[in-house]
């Protein structure tokens, strides 16, 4: 754990190499485990302005050893941004991947998919880079390409995976104008080759995405060209979301173990999911993520102070009480059932008349008061939560939207009547949209996948930690800097300081009884 851009990913790759080096094997499954780690990058990783390859989701790697032997390995994936597919802040970019096929592809490759000049496209907003990071470029989509092969993906399943992303792309640039005859909307006239490139047939498009302004109560025209631009980007994140859940879904099949049911394996479970962040604007990508962080530093206290300092005042030694800061009032704030934060979103989204305003209205009565909690100040629709890590101000406009979610039941039969054959296992895997739960109410894991970030909580409860706190040196992204200032703020909000006293004057080493014995 530890902040973006601290190392986690890094340490991650390093303990996985070192793991197999320890297995001293070199088998193929080794090999193929070592190589999910770019591919996942490449698809899942993007350039923010606190980490130049900031992991944009979770990732939870269970590895299953026989004899000190991997016999296999699993991967979980957690609340993948989808968001960033379809729009990035100043100084930041869209994922890898992207930028990789127009450095990698050969100007062939470009035209069988239909792809132009990458400053066309809006949805990497026309920046590509220099001629030097074009070059990194191409060498790491080389790189993806060995990655996807090594671990067992198919020619077709490569093309039609590219293909489906350069749709994604064509698609961010279709807009919308009102059509004179009837006062409706339509796909506009500029746009209809970038529909074309889409591979979207445009009545069907116009059926989809469309909308007639057709009483004084019904939408504006303004309003209409705005619902269909939504829709459009609605398409784009869940294209681009069941293609990084397939290429998941894949990895596991290739490493599953193939051992007799009946034998016991033993299992190390590696978690590197996204670091706390604090932005000039933070929306509800980034709670979901400090959400996950708060679990994960009450997780740390639990283990190190709470059961520690039991286990020493069970064993009646004479010990002086080692305070911590506990933040199980921020997470009751945002846990708590029927009137935590979470809880009081899903409610505000079941209403088709709530607002993000009514949202934040309802905050400011039910928060009033708590000391985690601070309401937004003038005309900004926001509010700031006091995190163990520090405050954080969250702008809430579209925290509603993005918690639905929704994707309209005609897009599904869009995807599901595609001739890409890629898109219709994945859209038919999924559960269908009425019966899956919002983000909130999933506790920030999706439960239209196996695991939720819950459900991985328990696991990790059950099991025996050891924790890796990452500490990033300065907040200019430079190497060889250390800045003190940084680094002790670190040292502070993640506890450091009070395990460095448990450790120093409680019990670090606790042999069995046996082994003292025979020693």
């Amino acid at each position: 754990s530890g902040e973006s851009g601290a190392g986690k990913t890094e340490s991650t790759k390093l303990l996985l190499q070192h793991i197999m080096n320890l297995c001293k094997g070199n088998s193929q499954l080794e090999q193929q485990i070592l190589q999910v780690n770019p591919l996942l990058e490449a698809f899942g990783n993007a350039q923010t302005v606190m980490n130049d390859n900031s992991s944009r989701f979770g990732k939870y790697i269970q590895l299953r050893f026989q004899k000190n032997t991997v016999r296999g390995a699993k991967l979980s994936e957690y609340l993948l941004e989808k968001s960033r597919v379809v729009q990035q802040d100043t100084g930041e970019r869209n994922f890898h991947i992207f930028y990789y096929m127009f450095a990698g592809l050969s100007s062939e490759e470009r035209e069988m998919y239909g792809l132009l000049d990458p400053s066309l496209y809006r949805y990497i907003s026309g920046r590509f880079g220099t001629q030097d990071v074009a070059q990194h470029w191409k060498h790491k989509y080389q790189e993806v390409c060995n990655a996807l092969d090594m671990v067992g993906f198919q020619e077709q399943e490569q093309v039609d995976m590219q293909a489906i992303l350069a749709g994604v792309l064509s698609l961010g640039n279709v807009t919308f104008e009102p059509e004179e005859r009837n006062g409706s909307v339509k796909v506009s006239e500029a746009s209809l080759g970038w529909l074309k490139a889409a591979a979207v047939k445009v009545n069907v498009m116009s059926q989809l995405l469309c909308c007639t302004p057709y009483s004084p109560w019904s939408p504006s025209v303004s309003c209409c060209c705005s619902l269909c631009a939504d829709a459009r980007d609605s398409i784009a994140k869940v294209a681009y979301g069941r293609v990084f859940g397939w290429i998941v879904c894949k990895i596991n099949e290739l490493l599953a173990e193939n051992v007799d049911p009946e034998v016991e394996l033993k299992e190390i479970g590696i978690l590197d999911i996204f670091g706390f962040e604090n932005f000039a604007v933070n929306s509800f990508e980034q709670l979901c993520i400090n959400l996950a962080n708060e679990q994960l530093q009450h997780f740390f206290n639990h283990h190190i102070f709470q059961l520690e300092q039991a286990a020493y005042k069970e064993e009646e030694l004479p010990w002086e009480t080692i305070t911590f800061n506990n933040n199980e009032p921020i997470l009751n704030l945002l846990l708590a059932k029927p009137l935590g934060l979470l809880s009081l979103l899903d409610e505000q989204s079941a209403f088709p008349q709530a607002t993000d305003k009514t949202f934040v209205d309802k905050l400011n009565s039910s928060f009033k008061g708590n000391s985690h909690f601070q309401p937004g100040r003038g005309h900004v629709l926001a509010f700031s939560i006091i995190h163990y890590a520090g405050k954080v101000q969250y702008t809430a406009e579209g925290f509603l939207e993005k918690n639905r979610d929704t994707l309209p039941a005609n897009v599904c039969g869009l995807f599901i009547n595609s001739v890409t054959p890629l898109l219709i296992p994945l859209l038919r895997q999924g559960i269908p949209h009425e019966t899956r739960p919002t983000l909130a109410r999933a506790k920030c894991g999706d439960k239209a996948h196996v695991h939720s970030l819950m459900v991985l909580m328990e696991k990790m409860y059950s099991a025996n930690p050891h924790f890796v706190r990452c500490i990033k040196p300065n907040s200019q992204k430079e190497p060889g800097v250390v800045d003190s200032q940084v680094m002790l703020q670190q040292l502070r909000y993640n506890g450091l300081l009070e395990t460095i006293r448990i450790r120093r004057d409680g019990f670090s080493w606790r042999p069995s009884f046996e082994e003292f014995a025979e020693r």
